[in-house]
């Protein structure tokens, strides 16, 4: 099962899984506490419990490019098109634009 950690304007915000189902995000408690951190999309909203979905979430598959820029992208990185999470994984990190970044955890 491979895990990223989701950042919200560089701060930790929750742990996005792929799963056997699909995939699951849960918020950080330490994310939750603070009571104006916002949630990182309206359909994605601030909550203790897990979500889950059995395609990738579709806030997170929007961070991926399309078109040209994903074949170049794939190409270049050596990724499979359709391994969305392993393409996010490689290219939603720290270059993305906007508060959301998605970085890839280990072990």
């Amino acid at each position: 099962m491979r895990r990223a950690l989701v950042q919200f304007n560089r701060r930790p915000a929750g742990i996005l899984e792929e799963t056997e189902e699909g995939y699951r995000f849960t918020y950080l408690p330490e994310y939750l506490a603070d009571p104006d951190a916002p949630g990182i999309s309206l359909t994605i909203p601030r909550r203790s419990e897990p979500m889950e979905s059995r395609v990738l979430f579709p806030f997170f598959f929007g961070l991926l490019a399309e078109g040209a820029l994903k074949e170049e992208q794939c190409r270049k990185l050596k990724l499979d098109e359709e391994d969305h999470f392993g393409r996010l994984i490689r290219t939603a990190g720290d270059d993305t634009v906007g508060a959301v970044t998605v970085h890839e955890e280990h072990g």
